[in-house]
C-alpha cells in the first residue's frame, strides 16, 4: 500500500527562545527536522510532506528538496495542520503516517511497525503509543473492560483516576487515506480555538470503528522538543545511539561521554577514538587510525594508520600513515601524502605535501605543493599573499628549509636545496643550491653544493 508521511513542522516554539525555527536548531550536526524526514522516507518510497507555517522560508531554505510543502498559515491545532496536506495527497495515497518534526528520536523500525499494523487492520487508522512513568504531558489511552481504545484524555481534563493510567499518546498515527479525509472535516473546534487529531478516536469508537495501537519498548525515542534542555536531551541519546553502533562494529572509543560523531561519519574497524573528540559531516576514517584526545576532524578524508592529537582537520586529506599534532591545523584544501609527520603548532591551507615530508612544529604552509622527503624547519612560512592576491610557492623533493625560512611567493625551490637559518626568500632557488641572508642569495657565490 502507498503510504505518505504527513509531519507537522508549523509551530513557533516559543519555549526554545530563539530566532531559529525550532525545527532547524541543529542536533550532531543536522537539523532537527532532518532526522524525522530521514526516518520516514527509509519505509516509503514516496517524498514526505512537510506542514510549515512560521518562518517557512527559512525552513524551506534549510529543508530544500527533502519534502513537499504545505502551509498553515493560521497554527489551529493538529487536526487543521494535517488537513492542509489533502489538497495535495488527496486519491495520491493509501495511508498517511502522521508525526511531528520535533520528535527526532523516532527509529524507523517503530514507524514502520506502526505502518504494517494498519496495513492488516481493517479499522480506519493504528496509533503509537507508550507505557511509562513520566507522562511528559502526553493524553492518557482510555480502554474498556475488552480493552479496545475509547478515547484519548489530554493530562489538564484528566480525572485523578485517568491521570494514573501509564500507557499515553505519542502523537503518532497511521492512517487509511480515505476515511482520514472523510472524517477531519468533523472535527469540533475546542474551547481553545483548535482542532485536534486525537478527537478522531472518539469519531472512530462513535461509528462503531476499531482503533488499533502500536506500543514502543523504547520510550526515548517519543521525547519531543520545546526547550533546550529537551534539546540536550535528544542530543545526549543520539550520541549514545551513534556511539553505540559504532562500538558494536568494532571501534573503540574510550570515553563515549565526551566523543560526538555526525550520522555523515563513516568509520573503519580498529580505529581508537580517544576523550572529547568530535567527528563532524561528511567524514571519513580509515583503518587503526588513533584520533584524539581534543580533536576536530571536519568533512575530511583520513587514510589508514593515522594518528591526530589534540588538532583540528577541516576539509583535508590525509593518506596512510600520516600523524599530526599536538595542536595542528589542516584547512580546507590541505593535502598530506603517505607518511607526513606534522608536529605541534603546524598549519596547513591549499596546499599539498608529498610521501615522508616532515613538517616538525611552528610552521604555516599555505598554496604550496612540496615534494617527497622535503625538511621544514620550525618557524617556515609560505608568504603567500600580497595584500590583494594569493600566489603559491612549490617546492621541489629532499629540499632542507632552515628554520624561520621566509618563502615569498611566488617563488620555486629545485630538488635537494637549502635554506640558512633565518632566510628571505624572494627569488627561485635552483636545483641543489643553498641560499642565506635577507634577502637570501647563494652562499659564499656559489649556486649548488654536492650531495653530503
Amino acid at each position: 500500500m502507498k503510504t505518505t508521511a504527513v509531519i507537522l513542522a508549523a509551530g513557533e516554539g516559543r519555549r526554545m527562545s530563539s530566532n531559529l525555527p525550532k525545527v532547524l536548531h541543529p542536533i550532531l550536526g543536522r537539523p532537527m527536522a532532518q532526522y524525522v524526514l530521514d526516518a520516514v522516507s527509509s519505509i516509503s518510497g514516496e517524498k514526505p510532506v512537510l506542514v510549515v507555517g512560521h518562518k517557512a522560508s527559512e525552513v524551506k531554505h534549510t529543508l530544500q528538496e527533502s519534502a513537499h510543502y504545505v502551509h498553515q498559515a493560521e497554527q489551529l491545532g493538529t487536526g487543521h495542520a494535517v488537513q492542509q496536506a489533502e489538497r495535495l495527497l488527496k486519491g495520491n495515497t493509501d495511508l498517511i503516517l502522521a508525526t511531528y518534526a520535533d520528535m527526532p528520536l523516532v527509529r524507523p523500525e517503530t514507524l514502520k511497525s506502526l505502518v504494517e499494523i494498519q496495513q492488516n487492520h481493517q479499522g480506519p487508522f493504528t496509533m503509537l503509543t507508550v507505557k511509562m512513568d513520566e507522562p511528559r504531558g502526553f493524553g492518557r489511552i482510555i480502554r474498556n473492560a475488552e480493552g479496545n481504545v475509547q478515547a484519548i484524555v489530554e493530562e489538564a481534563h484528566a480525572s485523578p483516576e485517568q491521570l494514573a493510567v501509564k500507557e499515553l499518546n505519542a502523537g503518532v498515527y497511521c492512517f487509511s487515506a480515505n476515511w482520514l479525509w472523510e472524517t477531519i472535516q468533523k472535527i469540533e473546534l475546542s474551547p481553545k480555538g483548535e482542532y485536534y487529531l486525537t478527537d478522531l478516536v472518539e469519531i472512530a469508537v462513535s461509528e462503531g470503528l476499531s482503533v488499533q495501537t502500536f506500543s514502543t519498548d523504547e520510550p526515548s525515542e517519543l521525547i519531543g522538543v520545546n526547550t533546550r534542555i529537551h534539546l540536550a536531551e535528544v542530543t545526549r541519546i543520539l550520541q549514545e545511539r551513534i556511539n553505540q553502533a559504532w562500538m558494536l562494529s568494532g571501534i573503540t572509543i574510550a570515553d563515549p561521554l565526551t566523543t560526538y560523531i555526525e550520522p555523515g561519519v563513516t568509520i573503519a574497524p580498529d580505529t581508537i577514538i580517544l576523550p572529547n573528540t568530535h567527528l563532524q559531516g561528511d567524514t571519513q576514517i580509515g583503518v587503526e587510525c588513533v584520533l584524539g584526545p581534543n580533536t576536530i576532524v571536519r568533512d575530511s578524508q583520513i587514510g589508514n594508520h593515522c594518528e591526530i592529537e589534540a588538532s583540528v582537520v577541516e576539509n583535508a586529506i590525509l593518506e596512510d600513515h600520516v600523524d599530526i599534532g599536538p595542536f595542528g591545523h589542516l584547512r580546507k584544501g590541505a593535502h598530506l601524502a603517505e607518511g607526513v609527520h606534522m608536529g605541534n603548532f603546524g598549519e596547513v591551507k591549499e596546499s599539498y605535501l608529498g610521501p615522508g615530508t616532515k613538517m616538525g612544529h611552528i610552521s604555516y604552509i599555505g598554496n604550496a605543493i612540496i615534494g617527497e622527503e622535503v625538511n621544514i624547519g620550525a618557524g617556515t612560512i609560505t608568504c603567500n599573499y600580497d595584500g590583494s592576491q594569493k600566489h603559491q610557492t612549490r617546492i621541489g623533493n629532499k629540499v632542507f628549509l632552515g628554520s624561520d625560512t621566509m618563502l615569498v611567493a611566488p617563488v620555486t625551490l629545485g630538488d635537494g636545496s637549502r635554506t640558512g637559518a633565518g632566510a628571505v626568500v624572494t627569488k627561485d632557488v635552483a636545483t641543489k643550491a643553498v641560499v642565506v641572508g635577507v634577502p637570501a642569495g647563494p652562499i659564499r657565490g656559489s649556486e649548488k653544493v654536492e650531495d653530503v
